[in-house]
């Protein structure tokens, strides 16, 4: 299994679609996974696409402290009962669990999990399971999104060796066959920017491309060019 820099470890509770995809992709893209549902057919559904799965009841605190939930980076809550993702949710919150992200079924519910805990409310119409994982394991990814397998549009926060260099010095369409579709510089936009527009600290890069080369781009700021 792929290793990653700085690499977190995920547990995600409640395996339907939605949980299944993000588990499914987080594993795919290096990481530790364990995944819990009380059915025990969804768990040996996930069981090959994922580190670990376990069938387990995720409102007992003793179940999850057995587990050792709490040494998980972060909680990926997608359980379909409203109450037991509450539930859920303040038992990792009680455990001590670092982030805590929730689905909600309607904005009623996103508003008492944040209100139990919860770090971030995900609703399923607006994030799908694959935006959430890259959104999750990238911190220098602001946004994500699959065109056509093997082909995505990002946005990344630019530092490290992306800053104080124009478009023409980083040369991204050469080395990686990326093309920058606009900088985000506060409330500002530059569409279509030339060779010579430079990259300042707290840009955006609206960017374009396979997404092995993406992934490259999004760690620049840390491998040696």
């Amino acid at each position: 299994m792929r290793r990653r820099r700085n690499q977190k470890q995920y547990v995600v509770i409640g395996l339907g679609r939605f949980g299944t995809s993000v588990a499914q992709t987080l594993y795919q893209m290096g990481c530790e996974v364990l995944a819990i549902d009380s059915d025990e057919e969804k768990v040996q559904a996930v069981a090959s696409m994922v580190t670990h799965a376990v069938q387990a009841d995720a409102t007992d605190e003793a179940a999850m402290h057995a587990l050792g939930v709490r040494n998980f980076d972060v909680a990926i809550v997608s359980i379909g009962d409203v109450q037991a993702s509450i539930m859920t949710t303040l038992v990792l919150k009680a455990m001590g669990v670092r982030q805590t992200v929730a689905k909600a079924l309607s904005e009623l519910h996103g508003r008492v999990l944040e209100k139990v805990g919860a770090d971030k409310v995900i609703y399923p119409e607006r994030d799908m399971g694959v935006r959430v994982a890259h959104n999750l394991i990238s911190g220098n990814i602001v946004d994500y999104v699959e065109l056509v397998p093997g082909y995505s549009i990002v946005e990344v926060l630019a530092r490290g060796s992306l800053v104080h260099k124009t478009l023409r010095e980083l040369d991204l369409r050469a080395r990686y066959g990326i093309s920058v579709m606009a900088i985000k510089r506060g409330n500002d936009i530059i569409v279509a920017p030339g060779a010579n527009d430079a990259v300042e600290p707290g840009d955006k890069l609206v960017a374009i491309g396979q997404d092995e080369m993406l992934d490259r781009l999004q760690h620049m700021n840390e491998d040696d060019q």
